[in-house]
This record gives C-alpha cells, structure tokens and sequence, in this order.
C-alpha cells in the first residue's frame, strides 16, 4: 500500500511540476514606446492577473511590430500582443473590428468589443492555419482613428485628391479606400507612418489620439495643419496566442480580464482625445458626416466581398452601431 501511494505521490509531482513548466509562457508585447508605453504597462496588469489562471508570463517588449510578429511566427514568443490590422492574419473576425467606419464611436466599439470576447463566441476567436493553431486571447481598444493634415485647407474628402497619405503596407484596406477617394497612397509602417507625415513626406495620415503625444504629430501639424474631428476607424490591439502552450481554459480567462478592463482603457482613450488641442480640431457639418458614413460603408462593404473583412464582424458592428444610434441612415437598410 505505501508503495502504491508513494508512486501515485510521485507520478503526481511528475505531471505537477510538467504543468508548471508548460505554463511558463513568454509573451511578444508591441508597444513604441517600449517599456514606458501604455500598452506594455496594460500587459503587465494582464501578466500580473494571468498568474492565477495558472501562467508564468515573460514579457518581452518590442518596439517593432514587423520584429514582434516574426518573433512569434518563429516560436520565440508563445503569444504576441500587436495591432489588428496585423494580427488579421491569424484571425479574421476579430481583426476585421477595426473596419472603415465599423466603430465610429468609443461607446460603439465597447459594446463591439465586449460581445466579440463573449464566451458564445469563443469558437471564432480559435483558427486552425496551416496545421497551427492560434487562438485571440484579449482585444485592447487603442482609440478611433482621425485624419491629421499638414494644411487646413485639405477641409475635405474631395480636397485629398492627389494628395499623398501614408498607409500601413500590410492593410489592404486602407491602400483600396485611400486610392478610391484619389489620394496618393504611400506605402508605409507603424513604426514610420506618423515620421512621414511629420518631415512632410506625406500630407496626411490616420491615427488615434494614443499617437499623438508619443509620435508628436503636433510637429506635422505646425501652425496651419488640422485634424478631421471624425472617426474613420477603430484601432484596436489583439492578443494572440498558441493555445496549446497555456493551461487550458486560459484564453476565455484572459478575455474576461480584458472585457471587465474595457471601462479603464476606454477612460484613458477619452482622456487622451481630449488632451488634443481644440485649435487643430476641424469639425464636420451633419450633411457632410453623413456623406462620409455612406461613403465609408460602402468602402467597407467592398472590402467584406474583397474577403478583406469578416461578414459575421460586420453584422456585430452594424448591430453595436444600430443600439447606439437607431436613427442612423444605415438601421433600415440590408447589407452588412
């Protein structure tokens, strides 16, 4: 009998101690500002929480989005936070949140957010890719995108025409709507869109208020630059992972945690927003916030067929959208 017990006792410490070394996890963490930026600071929060759900979480900071991405690619990371619009690769539906004009509201894309992480939908967040498996552990709201120009003049859509605006080179999305509206678009990366703009390489460019201070856009503003005080899009960060080197269950977990986070980050979003200067701030008339609403749904409809966008994310959006403001244009009307 005590030698039974004492094989069971050991076979038990045996698939203890595997446990605990399978749940020691290292974690790519995309942030420009590195160690000091808001995102790397919200990942320590999380890899604080995550030590009881069972990981050991090592986070490595990456000021490079590209770097972050191959790291995780080539197995040096086992989970990688980084944009959307880069993780869309391994996840369709949750990348396709930050679509034209799918979240024109920080409210609009809480709501979003929060029923994208809901365990009714814990199927979608896990893809199967070439024999791998990946699963979206946490979304993080970065704030709506706005338009910054270096001239005030550029007071509209139909004024971008032949001006050039720096886009990101691995969304499809942005290169399609920028030439649609007859914008030059010039091909460029997180770590450099906003560094064109500022040395006058480009006219204009799409960020969040998040970028504003760290990136100074101010620089490219001057004295005679604006910003369209209009949301194009969402920018969200996604958390992704390779489930099968986490303790089980650990990815609905981690959603949770950035679901009941979701009021924090979306405070410190509005405050940023409002710590823009209003001088720089160009309002848009309703006749034409409408205009640009049609336009960018149509634009994001296109996308959807281009199979750029998810159509299961795009009926969220439009059901977020439609529960905050049902008069819109758009809550008669079939499509999305």
């Amino acid at each position: 009998m005590k030698k039974t017990l004492a094989t069971l006792t050991t076979l038990a410490a045996i698939g203890f101690s595997a446990q605990v070394q399978a749940a020691k996890v290292d974690v790519c963490v995309f942030d420009l500002l590195g160690k000091s930026g808001e995102s790397f600071q919200m990942a320590q929060e999380w890899a604080l929480a995550a030590k009881g759900w069972g990981a050991e979480v090592n986070l490595i900071p990456r000021q490079d989005e590209a770097v972050a991405d191959n790291d995780f690619k080539a197995g040096k990371c086992d989970g990688v936070f980084m944009t959307a619009m880069r993780a869309r690769q391994y996840n369709k539906f949750a990348g396709s949140i930050d679509a034209l004009g799918g979240a024109p509201s920080n409210v609009i894309a809480q709501r979003a957010i929060s029923f994208a992480l809901d365990q009714r939908n814990a199927a979608k967040m896990v893809t199967n890719l070439g024999g791998k498996k990946y699963e979206v552990a946490g979304i993080s709201p970065l704030g709506s995108a706005f338009i910054f120009v270096r001239d005030k003049n550029i007071s509209s859509i139909e004024k971008a025409a032949g001006k050039k605006f720096a886009v990101l080179g691995y969304d499809d999305a942005q290169k399609i709507m920028v030439q649609r509206v007859g914008a030059q678009a010039v091909i460029s990366d997180v770590s450099n869109f906003v560094a064109k703009f500022n040395n006058g390489q480009v006219d204009m460019v799409g960020a969040p208020a998040y970028a504003y201070k760290p990136l100074e856009i101010y620089k490219g503003l001057g004295n005679n630059g604006a910003m369209f005080n209009f949301p194009v899009l969402q920018v969200t960060a996604d958390f992704v992972i390779r489930p099968e080197q986490f303790p089980v269950g650990f990815g609905q977990k981690s959603r949770d945690w950035f679901v009941k986070n979701l009021p924090k980050a979306m405070s410190m979003i509005n405050r940023l927003e409002g710590e823009i200067p209003a001088k720089y701030k160009m309002n848009l008339s309703a006749e034409d916030k409408t205009k640009y609403q049609k336009m960018l749904r149509d634009g994001r409809m296109d996308m959807t067929k281009r199979g750029i966008y998810d159509p299961a994310m795009m009926s969220v959006l439009k059901r977020a959208r439609c529960s905050v403001e049902k008069t819109n244009f758009e809550c008669s009307l079939g499509g999305e």
